[in-house]
């Protein structure tokens, strides 16, 4: 019992000691067909990983598969949706589902599951995969899973004739049909292998390095892979090698077997009786590394979880001798390894007994553009152009600056701003100009349009970028959006020549409201603080400031036709942003104006409102305000009046105004009314 429940049996066939100890068949035996993949075989992969997905994929296109080999990728949480990659020259969706249940009840025909969930996880969720009915193949590639809940999977697999490949395995391979994850490596060495064509070779190993490195001496050896596997380096594997070795006995495409095993365990002595037996009778070349293990004076825990150097029998020497003893053909090291893998394959086609399988030419894989273009081989336009900031270094770049030089240097907010906006550096009066800027315009009460909207929808329960976002979308030509059309209007007048009597005259003729001229509370006699105070900074700090002067003037004539006529804040920022840009010395003509054009000095009213929204924002949510309903006796309801025909009134000889033809009309008539 001691020795069975070690799975140390070196002298009984692994075959018939299962089939005594639990009353029941071997995977081998249990699965219908020998054969674990074919090229319609379809997937469902679990815990979505970018590269095994991709690769799969690109196998296909390499064996001209005309269907994907994977069906679905399981996210366990997620809401479902797709994923993007490439089959071939297309790209395609994968679809995602959040969990095995539902990938399968949509996918019925996918019949691997392949596994990449953690040692933490992989138990459950290989142990679901197992009680699926149509789930015939189980691949657990993680490593470290605990022997206990492996040795729990394996009963299961048994009990329901399924397979099991793995724990702690790169998966497996049926050349020109399907491939499990990272299998065999890239593209390049799946083409230099002859993988993306069957050949006549089974191939069986505990390790997937190796198994690589056996795919390349078989493909040089031999007229190729049909069909490899690596079980695992785990002691206790899903299937084992013997398993695989009787399956590929079973399989008429498959003309001899490679196996390569490992020291330690007693796997290899199962194909040693099973030769014995005469249950293999297709030539076997095998290989047990570990051969080095005897220089060592104690014992050696390999690369392996069950590659432990033990008693002899588990010792590499002590297999390759029982395995030659049987009948297999073993090599004296693994140098000539190679050389007995293409004797015995020569041998096969010398007798007759195989006729060697045509090479064939795979088709061209088409390149990532990334890929390609690191390599130097192609060129293509990118669809954004950046010129302010570049996040591809050690750290962040502004107009070329480094972050770490923006820190130690003490750059500040207008500093940045001037890089970010302008892409150079200004003087330090005209950074400390634009921070200025924000401060005076970052708010102006809760009953402007834009704070009003950040109040309605705070007291709404928006979220906070929903409530500022309500707030910006108010902005514009009659909110806080009128700085450019003045710096454009003053600018033009200013270098046009025309005087500011003319420019007023001029606007009032085209029936054009003139940007920047005029409060709805302030005037002469109740000026803007802000102006004043923007007024004296350009007058203290400005080498000069024609354009500031000019809108001074406008102003004045302005106020000879209506006291609130003034220079207001958005007229003022507009005017002072052009004698900035003309005196610093940064800018050209041609860019000052382009400045202006794009509508570059708007955007120190959003950045600035945008504090004084948040701030709304805020201070709403934190007074916890219910939602908001205006009060009626705040509105005029106007409906009547708007449908109803007005009766003539006769003692004035009025004939009626029949239904009102304008607001206008309204409103005298409502006027008329409450004088009445």
């Amino acid at each position: 019992a001691q020795r069975i429940s070690s799975g140390r049996i070196p002298h009984l066939c692994r075959e018939h000691f299962t089939m005594v100890a639990s009353n029941g068949p071997t995977a081998a035996q249990a699965v219908q067909s020998p054969m674990l993949f074919s090229r319609h075989t379809q997937a469902i992969l679990y815990n979505y990983k970018v590269n095994p997905v991709q690769r799969m994929l690109d196998f296909d296109y390499l064996c001209r598969r005309e269907t994907p080999s994977l069906a679905a990728l399981v996210s366990v949480g997620s809401k479902g949706g797709f994923e993007k990659v490439f089959f071939g020259t297309k790209e395609i969706a994968l679809p995602v589902y959040g969990s095995t249940k539902d990938a399968v009840k949509a996918h019925p025909n996918a019949d691997v599951f392949i596994n990449y969930a953690s040692f933490r996880s992989a138990y459950q969720s290989s142990m679901e995969a197992l009680e699926i009915p149509t789930i015939k193949v189980v691949v657990i590639i993680a490593e470290g899973v605990p022997e206990a809940d492996v040795k729990r999977l394996i009963a299961v697999s048994k009990k329901k004739g399924k397979i099991v490949i793995g724990p702690a395995t790169v998966g497996g391979i049926q050349a020109g049909a399907f491939k499990i994850g990272d299998t065999a490596g890239t593209v390049d060495n799946i083409i230099a292998c002859k993988l993306h064509r069957p050949g006549s070779v089974g191939f069986v190993s505990k390790s997937g390095g190796l198994s690589n490195e056996s795919y390349n001496i078989i493909s040089r050896t031999t007229d190729g892979l049909f069909e490899g596997i690596a079980v695992g380096g785990d002691a206790f594997p899903g299937t084992t090698l013997a398993d695989h070795v009787l399956r590929f006995q079973q399989i008429p495409q498959i003309k001899m077997i490679v196996v390569l095993g490992e020291l330690g365990g007693t796997d290899e002595y199962a194909i040693v009786d099973c030769l014995k037996a005469g249950k293999i009778t297709k030539p076997v070349v095998a290989w047990v590394s570990g051969t080095c293990a005897k220089v060592f004076p104690t014992e050696v825990q390999f690369g392996h979880a069950g590659a432990k150097s033990g008693g002899l029998k588990e010792s590499a020497e002590a297999k390759n001798q029982a395995l030659k003893d049987a009948g297999a053909v073993v090599p004296t090291s693994f140098e000539e390894y190679p050389v007995v893998i293409a004797q015995t394959f020569k041998k096969l086609v010398e007798s007759g007994q195989h006729v060697p399988v045509p090479d064939v030419v795979p088709p061209e894989m088409p390149m990532d553009v990334k890929k390609a273009m690191k390599a130097g081989k192609v060129r293509a336009s990118t669809n954004i152009v950046c010129t302010i900031s570049d996040d591809r270094g050690e750290e962040p770049t502004y107009a070329g600056v480094p972050m770490s030089e923006l820190i130690e240097k003490d750059y500040s907010v207008g500093d940045v701003m001037a890089l970010l906006w302008f892409k150079r550096s200004l003087p330090k009066w005209a950074t400390k100009f634009l921070e200025m800027c924000l401060i005076i315009a970052a708010d102006h009460g809760p009953c402007v349009s834009g704070a009003h909207n950040t109040i309605i929808a705070a007291r709404a329960g928006k979220d906070l970028v929903a409530c500022v976002a309500s707030g910006l979308l108010t902005i514009g030509p009659r909110f806080g959006g009128a700085i450019d059309d003045a710096a454009r209007d003053f600018k033009r007048a200013k270098d046009s020549g025309q005087s500011p009597e003319e420019f007023v005259e001029s606007m009032k003729k085209a029936g054009t409201r003139i940007s920047g001229i005029g409060h709805r509370i302030k005037s002469a006699e109740n000026p803007d603080k802000r102006v004043t105070l923007l007024l004296d900074y350009a007058d203290r700090h400005f080498p000069e400031a024609i354009y500031k002067d000019y809108a001074l003037k406008v102003q004045a004539y302005t106020l000879t036709k209506a006291n609130n006529l003034i220079l207001n804040v958005d007229g003022c920022i507009g005017a002072l942003i052009c004698d900035m840009l003309a005196s610093c010395g940064s800018f050209t003509d041609e860019e000052v104006q382009e400045v202006l054009d794009i509508g570059t000095l708007n955007g120190l009213f959003i950045q600035a409102r945008t504090i004084g929204l948040i701030g709304h924002a805020l201070d709403q949510k934190r007074m916890k305000q219910p939602l908001y309903r205006h009060p009626w006796d705040d509105i005029l309801y106007a409906e009547e009046a708007m449908q109803k025909p007005q009766e003539p009134d006769a003692a004035s000889g009025d004939k009626g105004m029949g239904t009102a033809k304008s607001t206008l009309d309204l409103i005298k008539l409502q006027l008329g009314s409450n004088a009445s």
